[in-house]
């Protein structure tokens, strides 16, 4: 009979919890950021300069892959007929040329490379504007919580009265 009080007195606990909870929030409201993102013209205008500035370093780090092979298979063809010392250096000019390649994909598209930076900065600018907009929302209709409906693997059902991405867009200022 003790525990079924204590039950009792957690659920009544529990209950009045979650009223004052839901008297505390003001509303929940969701985003699509692909969506915002794909009628952006400036974010469809910066991936294109990302897209072109990833192909320019790509023909370059290409064409330092075929200097390389071009080196290996001539030497390749050269060896029988080069001494020693001729040997060695070819091969060290070789190594030379694929770290010369390695260093070159780092450089342009490692973790902390070109691409990364030049997409921080041509991309970062776009999404802190989303951000400001959908606070400036959420101030704005007093709505508590935001989520991205599009990174949401959870999110079942949404009523498209919560749905607040072409707000956020006429706010950005895109049609």
């Amino acid at each position: 009979m003790n525990t079924r009080r204590i039950v009792l007195v957690v659920l009544l606990a529990l209950m009045s919890f979650g009223t004052v909870f839901a008297q505390k929030l003001q509303g929940i409201a969701y985003v699509d950021m692909a969506y915002i993102l794909k009628n952006l013209p400036q974010y469809e205008t910066a991936n294109e300069q990302l897209s072109l500035i990833s192909k320019r370093w790509q023909k370059e780090i290409d064409a330092a892959q075929q200097e390389a092979r071009v080196l290996a298979s001539n030497y390749q063809t050269e060896q029988i007929f080069l001494s020693d010392e001729m040997k060695k250096r070819r091969e060290e000019e070789i190594v030379k040329k694929e770290n010369e390649v390695l260093e070159l994909k780092r450089k342009y598209f490692g973790q902390d490379g070109e691409l990364y930076k030049k997409r921080e900065a041509l991309i970062k600018p776009i999404q802190d504007d989303i951000y400001a907009a959908i606070q400036d929302l959420a101030n704005e209709k007093k709505i508590d919580i935001v989520k991205d409906r599009s990174s949401d693997p959870a999110l079942v059902y949404m009523s498209s009265k919560l749905d607040i991405s072409d707000q956020v867009l006429q706010k950005l200022g895109a049609k």
